[in-house]
Formats: C-alpha cells, structure tokens, sequence
C-alpha cells in the first residue's frame, strides 16, 4: 500500500508526463485514487500548492523555456500552455513570474533561468 506521500510523487510524475494534456483536479485525484477533497487536502500539503497551481506553473515555466529558446508566436506558445487567448496567457505569465512574455523575452539568458527557477522578477 503506498503512502499518500508516494502517491502524491506518483501523480506529479503522471502530471508531468501529460502536462499536455487536460488536467484537473477531478481527473488527478482519480489517478491518485482519492475522493476531491482528500487529493486537495493531501496534494497541497505535500507539494504547498494546489494540484491545479502546480500544472499551471509548470505550463508557465514551459512557456517561459519556450520563449527563452526563440518561440517567435506568443500566441502559439499561449496555447501550448492551454490558455484559449494570449491576453490570458499574458496576464497569467505576468502573474507568475511579475513581467510580461514580451519583456521576458528581453531579459538576459542568466535572469531569465533565475526568474524560472524563483517564480518572481523583482
């Protein structure tokens, strides 16, 4: 019987290997094998943020490589991350990581990794 800890490691491993895929917390804590609220409750002890914040940063982070590598289209990376719109995908990247993907874009190669590693420009 796993513990919730490896279960928790079990379902960011299955988030990471479908991080393009449809995600939610109905569907994560299906694959732990939890009713919603006790995924919520044992997901966000664990990792200290929510299984839903948690894959929208790691889309974030992934866009912010993407961006960093040369993607020339915001749009088509905003919906590589699944945001519908890139006025979306903006204000999200701007909240997670305090600049917008165009000026992320404009930052020094060594910012930018620091920036993907703390969540925050300041």
């Amino acid at each position: 019987m796993l513990t919730d800890v490896q279960t928790v490691e079990g379902v960011m491993r299955y988030i990471r290997e479908h991080i393009n895929e449809p995600l939610n917390r109905e569907s994560l804590a299906a694959v732990a094998g939890f009713s919603v609220p006790h995924f919520h409750r044992v997901f966000s002890a664990h990792v200290g943020e929510s299984a839903v914040s948690y894959v929208r940063r790691l889309r974030l982070e992934r866009a912010g490589r993407k961006l960093r590598m040369g993607a020339v289209d915001i749009t088509e990376v905003a919906l590589a991350a699944g945001y519908d719109t890139h006025a979306a995908f903006s204000k999200a990247f701007k909240q997670q990581f305090g600049l917008s993907p165009s000026q992320f874009r404009q930052i020094g190669c060594t910012a930018a990794t620091q920036l993907l590693r703390k969540g925050k420009f300041e």
